[in-house]
């Protein structure tokens, strides 16, 4: 060994004990799980918990802001995002320097109404977000590289936007079991839907690797745990007041599972993210913040 690269050695080897304390200063939860009176209070709790939102965006990024906007059901039926949930992150985003916030989904109801009537648009009133009404004849066919999906139609804000951060409500569904992060990614993308639930467990994996958030922010404030994904009865939900924040979607995703009550070997596609490798569903693995406010 040379004399220069010795005396890297040493200088290396002395620092590193305090390289590791560093790094463990910076180390986060892996999950923030927040149980709140206020939505819009327990995302940004949950958000700050994590690493707070400079973590996930940059100063003057353009970020797309994905909820659930997707149904013609008004806040309290559960059906789409909370909007006290999406102001919360879009305010995050602007503070830390966004150059642009767009908010959008390609709802399955009329979108004009499903954007009205869930609220949103209202939350989100001279903020100076952009709430842009799906166009899916503009939907670009791209490469997945899925397992399943080879190639698809993609909305062209979502190809072009620096950041995504998912934002799905958590509910019951009759087809996929839950409709949590994973499955929210169908709002991003156009051609023919109904065919990609012929084999929806590998649909929402192989676009949950494609759209890769660099946030998922699971509002569990209101739950729908009957008749869903549409609901459309104040009896089909359940107040729990929780948010779950967190940069790995497919941990955020298992422990949305918790919280009905289930575990990921009983949803197949938490499964198939499992065999694949996209992200950790034991909980017990993960480290997670919790807090009650």
């Amino acid at each position: 060994m040379e004399r220069r690269e010795f005396v890297k050695f040493l200088v290396f080897g002395s620092l590193l004990p305090y390289i590791k304390d560093i790094n463990s200063l910076t180390s986060f939860p892996d999950l923030a799980v927040v149980e709140s009176e206020s939505p819009y209070k327990g995302t940004k709790l949950a958000v700050e918990a994590i690493g707070g939102i400079k973590r996930f965006v940059s100063k003057g990024d353009v970020v797309i802001v994905k909820p659930n906007m997707g149904w013609d059901r008004r806040p309290e039926l559960g059906a789409n995002t909370n909007p006290e949930v999406i102001k919360a992150i879009v305010e995050m985003c602007f503070n830390a320097g966004a150059k642009k916030v767009i908010v959008m989904d390609n709802s399955v109801n009329d979108p004009r109404r499903c954007y009205k009537n869930s609220g949103i648009i209202e939350a989100l009133k001279d903020m100076g977000a952009e709430t842009p009404l799906p166009n899916p004849r503009v939907a670009k066919r791209v490469k997945i590289g899925g397992e399943w999906i080879k190639e698809w139609e993609v909305l062209p804000q979502f190809l072009e936007a620096d950041k995504i951060i998912n934002v799905p409500v958590a509910k019951n569904h009759s087809l996929a079991i839950l409709t949590l992060g994973m499955k929210n990614w169908l709002g991003a993308v156009g051609g023919e839907r109904n065919r990609l639930h012929q084999k929806i467990h590998e649909a929402v994996n192989d676009f949950s690797n494609f759209f890769k958030p660099a946030l998922t922010v699971l509002d569990a404030w209101r739950m729908m745990v009957r008749n869903g994904p549409t609901g459309g009865s104040p009896g089909d939900v359940i107040l729990k007041k929780i948010i779950v924040a967190g940069k790995d979607y497919v941990a955020v995703d298992s422990y949305g599972a918790f919280l009905f009550g289930k575990s990921y070997e009983e949803l197949p596609f938490l499964k198939i993210a499992k065999e694949r490798g996209l992200g950790e569903v034991e909980l017990q693995r993960l480290k997670i913040e919790k807090k009650k406010v």
